[in-house]
């Protein structure tokens, strides 16, 4: 600081303004580039009685690597009673919907348990006449979260 206050009161810099310069002092345009969003605290609250009440599910893709089985996209389900969680690489969106009616068989076949209902976002993937119809026929309660929430 006392470098920059010698240059600027002996004008040795064409431009540079004539400030004293601060120890220890930040500028506003660096506070706000630093400033962030206050995070919500984590609820560790369950919301269900039993597992298989309520899925949580969402789609994450294209990803920049493939997987080794040549897929670009991932399937997330989250059990909210365990909060265990399944991952299904996919190629495509599309496979989405056949993916998770491979997985609602499963369960209900091999923990002779039946889902009560789902939460997804609001895509194209989880909010198309082939879900609607699926979830309808085995009486799950589709719900979907708030348009741009996390």
């Amino acid at each position: 600081m006392h470098h920059l206050n010698r240059i600027a009161s002996k004008e040795l810099v064409v431009g540079l303004p004539k400030l004293k310069f601060e120890r220890d002092k930040l500028c506003e345009a660096y506070q706000k580039g630093k400033q962030t969003k206050s995070t919500f605290k984590p609820l560790n609250v369950i919301s269900t009685s039993k597992p298989w009440k309520l899925l949580h599910m969402d789609l994450f893709g294209p990803s920049r690597t493939m997987s080794l089985g040549g897929k670009y996209y991932g399937l997330v389900i989250v059990d909210d009673y365990s909060r265990f969680t399944w991952t299904f690489f996919i190629a495509t969106k599309d496979e989405t919907y056949h993916v998770f009616q491979r997985f609602v068989k499963v369960v209900q076949n091999e923990k002779d348990c039946s889902i009560s209902s789902i939460k997804s976002d609001n895509g194209r993937e989880f909010q198309n006449e082939k879900f609607d119809r699926f979830c309808n026929k085995l009486g799950i309660k589709h719900n979907f979260s708030t348009l741009r929430t996390p």
